[in-house]
């Protein structure tokens, strides 16, 4: 690694071993319930502890796999847990990407396991700087290769050596892209989202068709004369097969709402404010809110008036406006 003078600092990096970073949490059942929900593991060694303590562990342990993740980092930079170590195992990527080597991609990862890891243990682990290639060009372009190890513990009551658990050998490239040909760019029409359209059937096709002649009907049993909603092909009242519908008055109330900023999903505007409306009628119906005064939130209680709006040109859709309170 001649190349460069500036490699000399390199160089003298290899071989150091940064200190402890420390898992957040102990060992703990919730956690490991649910790794093995997300991952789709089902071995009963890790949740039943019935079982587990029917076998040579003899009671639950955490699956290997999970060997790296106790000790991550929180959400955003530099959220290690307590007692962890201010140095910056990752610090000699800092030091080539200022020498013009700005992108970053992991090669590889190899994790080894000394044994199992039980419930209440708290690990940490320590970084060493085990190698820097010479300057290698890939097809993804010119760097470095940095192989970093890391030494898995758990530790000890005072007084006792803490004990190897695993290591891993982790593997980046941090290097200049390579250069692609330029090419011509071609200019795409961006896609126009329309809103999804209902799922129409014999039960609730009323209700849809309502909107179209600009009214807000709701399911009626012929019967029993009660309401309601959403449309079902019986009276959940008193179970007749014999139901119509009732045009309401499309007065009501916010009973309660919810305004999404997040995520933002094309064609709805953002943010997106929804309620659950209380006809007067005593039924209730979510639906989108308009009318809302910026910077202020929709009140419990307030009243509300249904307008029919048409969207993409064909899709009519009941909207909620909220009444101020000088109105109502």
């Amino acid at each position: 690694m001649a190349k460069y003078e500036w490699l000399s600092e390199i160089e003298a990096m290899v071989g150091r071993q940064y200190g402890r970073i420390y898992a957040w949490d102990r060992i703990n059942e919730a956690m490991v319930r649910q790794w093995c929900e997300i991952m789709g593991v089902d071995n009963p060694l890790y949740t039943d502890a019935e079982y587990a303590a029917t076998t040579v562990h003899g009671q639950l342990v955490a699956p290997p796999a999970m060997l790296q993740g106790w000790c991550l980092a929180g959400f955003g930079d530099k959220k290690l847990a307590p007692g962890s170590t201010d140095e910056n195992p990752y610090g000699v990527l800092e030091v080539i990407e200022k020498h013009g080597y700005p992108a970053v991609v992991a090669v590889n990862s190899n994790l080894t396991f000394d044994r199992y890891i039980t419930m209440g243990e708290k690990l940490y682990y320590t970084t060493v700087l085990d190698s820097v290639s010479e300057e290698k060009t890939t097809a993804l372009g010119t760097g470095f290769f940095v192989t970093l190890k890391m030494t898995y513990f758990s530790e000890q009551p005072e007084g006792q050596d803490d004990e190897k658990v695993g290591d891993m050998m982790f593997r980046v490239i941090k290097f200049k892209p390579a250069q692609k040909p330029d090419k011509p760019a071609v200019k795409k029409e961006a896609a126009v989202r329309k809103r999804p359209k209902p799922a129409i059937s014999d039960d609730n096709r009323f209700f849809w068709e309502g909107f179209e002649a600009n009214e807000l009907r709701i399911q009626e049993c012929n019967s029993c004369k009660k309401l309601q909603h959403p449309p079902a092909p019986v009276c959940m009242h008193c179970h007749t097969f014999d139901l119509g519908y009732k045009v309401t008055s499309g007065k009501g109330e916010l009973y309660s709402f919810v305004i999404m900023h997040y995520p933002h999903v094309a064609p709805f505007d953002s943010p997106n404010p929804i309620g659950l409306i209380e006809l007067e009628e005593g039924v209730r119906i979510p639906a989108g809110l308009i009318g809302l005064e910026e910077g202020k939130s929709p009140k419990i209680g307030q009243k509300v008036q249904v307008e029919f709006h048409t969207f993409d040109g064909e899709l009519t859709l009941p909207q909620f406006r909220l009444v101020s309170t000088k109105e109502s």
